[in-house]
């Protein structure tokens, strides 16, 4: 199987070095731009598989990105993880609300933000229903 792309979106140059390090230990292929619009053009060029991703960015914030990636058919179906320090709980609603396949707030745990990239990949090849019972699977926030 090919390497999975992860596109790292963050104006933050050792936010997305940091990601980008433990990503790629992990066998990922790691692409980076440093604002939405800069993220929407790379995704237009060659669609990641998942896109990790900053709120608090020029230029176009990550909550604008992630409408313009939801409103495209070509790209809505693309897992993100919203990566900010957007830590109030209306930040965290509506993060989940816009349909973010994860929401981690800075400072965070590389470990788990591995693990949430390994455990989204995992459900998609598994689809839905397989795997058990998907009532075991928490997302805590």
């Amino acid at each position: 199987m090919a390497k999975r792309k992860i596109l790292v979106v963050d104006d933050e140059k050792h936010i997305v070095r940091l990601v980008q390090v433990n990503l790629e230990r992990a066998g990922y292929e790691i692409q980076a731009a440093y604002d939405g619009i800069e993220a929407l053009e790379m995704v237009e060029k060659d669609k990641p598989d998942m896109i990790v991703l900053d709120v608090m960015m020029p230029r176009k914030d990550g909550f604008e990105t992630l409408k313009e990636l939801q409103a495209n058919p070509d790209t809505k179906d693309i897992p993100v993880i919203m990566l900010t320090a957007k830590a109030q709980d209306a930040d965290i609603f509506k993060g989940w609300a816009s349909g973010v396949s994860s929401y981690l707030t800075k400072p965070f745990n590389p470990r788990e933000l591995l693990t949430f990239v390994d455990r989204i990949f995992q459900s998609l090849e598994e689809g839905p229903g397989a795997g058990g019972d998907e009532s075991e699977t928490v997302w805590e926030v």
